[in-house]
């Protein structure tokens, strides 16, 4: 009888094994492509002025070499679906302290500046690395890591502050070795939102969270109204996003024309192509391109990008709800709060509902390192859908 109850209860456990069906997220991978050929179509309406006039007449400079990066993220992307992403629990430490001396890099001869600000490593062949990209995709790894060895304690005030000094410590390093205000706030913008996933208590976070933006709102109204003859070019932002058209020729120019383009286009837009401000607007293929996109295809095209977007974070948040594990769960909860939070930013930074930070529109923005990065990690989020087993 005992030898019978083992063999019916092993030919149970094969039948469930049989039955049990490999789960892979394709609607992440439709979404994603519609997103990326959506973001080169319009990125070739919006630089090709602009690279016809700085890059010898090459109309298709940023739209070839944007195609490039997709292609190798693309590829990328495959590879790291493909590896198990428990691999990364163990050297997920590793990782974190190498975008932390990445980071540090900057500061060397290898330091390379763009437009007044040194964020980027020379590499060979002309291509350069934003080594802040690097310092995200870290995070994402090794703070699940960091909640996941702490078990109980993160529920705990000693355990919260443990977490949030690992995130903090990497965005200070981002904001004063980089100098990059945008990526900072994202980094710890992560840490946060996955210690708000995990902790029992939400009411106090959201009270907590509003407190902060109305704080930040006040502040900087009072900054705005005393530091009229600051120097300080961040204190000088915020001058600009108060009255944009008081200092137009001071750095308000950008955000003053991206508000042209956005009201000149209407509902439906000028048409794909007929922009003018694209003419005019600074660097406009990178973190203004929704002004143009705005202008070209009017609100209903914004909207319709907005909708991919929200598309792209359902998938995610279902993957981070099936996930096999809590390290699974928390890393795709990640790379949910990442995308959610530079979309969110950029967003608000092209209408002037907060002070411009250099944010890009991912998968839409131009920019080599961002891309590859964001591949990565759309790679990490397909490699724990894969590790999801739905019973038949």
């Amino acid at each position: 009888m005992v030898k019978e109850n083992k063999k019916r209860s092993t030919n149970t456990r094969v039948k469930k094994k049989e039955h049990s069906i490999v789960y892979f997220d394709y609607s992440l991978l439709a979404i994603l492509i519609c997103l990326i050929c959506f973001g080169l179509v319009m990125l070739y309406s919006t630089s090709s002025y602009s690279a016809m006039m700085k890059q010898n007449g090459d109309s298709l400079f940023y739209f070839k070499r944007q195609v490039l990066f997709c292609i190798v993220g693309l590829i990328g992307m495959w590879i790291v679906s493909r590896i198990d992403y428990h691999w990364y629990f163990e050297r997920s430490k590793f990782f974190y302290f190498i975008s932390i001396f990445m980071m540090f890099l900057v500061k060397t001869p290898l330091g390379k500046e763009v437009n007044g600000a040194k964020r980027w490593i020379k590499l060979p062949f002309r291509q350069q690395l934003q080594p802040a990209e690097i310092a995200k995709i870290a995070i994402i790894l090794f703070i699940p890591a960091l909640i996941c060895t702490m078990g109980r304690e993160i529920k705990t005030l000693e355990g919260i502050v443990k977490v949030l000094a690992w995130g903090a410590f990497s965005a200070a390093v981002v904001f004063i070795i980089t100098e990059n205000l945008s990526t900072a706030i994202i980094v710890m913008g992560i840490t946060c939102i996955m210690i708000f996933v995990v902790h029992p208590k939400t009411r106090i976070f959201i009270i907590i969270a509003v407190g902060i933006i109305l704080i930040g709102i006040v502040g900087a109204r009072v900054l705005g109204m005393a530091m009229e003859t600051s120097g300080n070019f961040r204190l000088r932002r915020i001058l600009v996003w108060l009255n944009p058209e008081k200092y137009a020729s001071e750095g308000g120019y950008q955000i003053m024309q991206a508000l042209y383009a956005i009201g000149s286009g209407g509902f439906f837009g000028k048409g794909l192509g007929n922009s003018a401000q694209k003419m005019i607007i600074p660097e406009v293929q990178n973190d203004m391109i929704l002004s143009i996109i705005c202008e070209e295809l009017g609100v209903f095209g914004a909207i319709m990008v907005l909708i991919l977007f929200g598309m792209l974070l359902y998938r995610l948040l279902f993957i981070a709800q099936n996930a096999p594990d809590l390290y699974g769960s928390l890393v795709v909860s990640g790379i949910f709060a990442h995308i959610a939070l530079q979309v969110i930013l950029n967003v608000m930074v092209v209408i002037n509902c907060i002070p411009t930070t250099g944010i890009t529109l991912p998968f839409i923005s131009y920019g080599g390192t961002s891309v590859l990065f964001l591949m990565a990690e759309m790679g990490l989020a397909l490699g724990v859908s894969s590790k999801i087993k739905i019973a038949e």
